[in-house]
């Protein structure tokens, strides 16, 4: 399933998640411009919520009920971006592009593709993105969470980065 969202120039509000057909399948809700965390929400309610760990860079995802569905990372590369999605019992996802690319493949044990994702919006927008969930184990709203954990600790490299020099 193809799903399109994005980002609000401020980090708060409410962003609606498209079908291909440019129907709505969900929204966003983007809890702050101060904090970092959001709701994931199909056409019939809450689906999961992702945010930050307290004084950490560990991005969780949770299901509508509170219980943990996986924990996502930041792993160190020099050529590539590079994320972990560790989704418990379903698995270990690796999260990568190559470093200048806004392309993204999400692959599972063995190395198979299982979701991609892209930047569709440009560098100076707020992000906007296209998911291709082909996985049988990852919810394709749980992966819009992922995806937003990928963009938000992304934020904050380039904000630490521009703050240091």
């Amino acid at each position: 399933m193809e799903l399109y969202f994005r980002d609000n120039f401020f980090n708060a509000g409410y962003t609606e998640i498209m079908n291909h057909e440019q129907e709505q399948a969900g929204h966003l809700d983007l809890k702050s411009a101060f904090g970092s965390s959001l709701d994931v929400f199909d056409n019939s309610g809450l689906i999961c919520s992702g945010k930050f760990r307290m004084l950490s860079n560990r991005w969780d995802v949770t299901s509508a009920d509170g219980r943990e569905w996986g924990v996502l990372r930041a792993r160190i590369s020099f050529f590539s971006k590079k994320y972990e999605y560790d989704a418990g019992p379903r698995g270990v996802y690796d999260v990568s592009a190559p470093a200048f690319s806004q392309e993204y493949d999400i692959t599972g044990m063995g190395g198979r593709t299982v979701a991609s994702f892209r930047r569709t919006s440009g560098w100076f927008g707020s992000g906007a993105f296209v998911l291709d969930n082909q996985s049988e184990h990852l919810d394709t709203y749980e992966l819009i969470a992922v995806v937003m954990g990928v963009h938000t600790i992304n934020k904050r490299r380039n904000s630490a980065a521009s703050s240091g020099t």
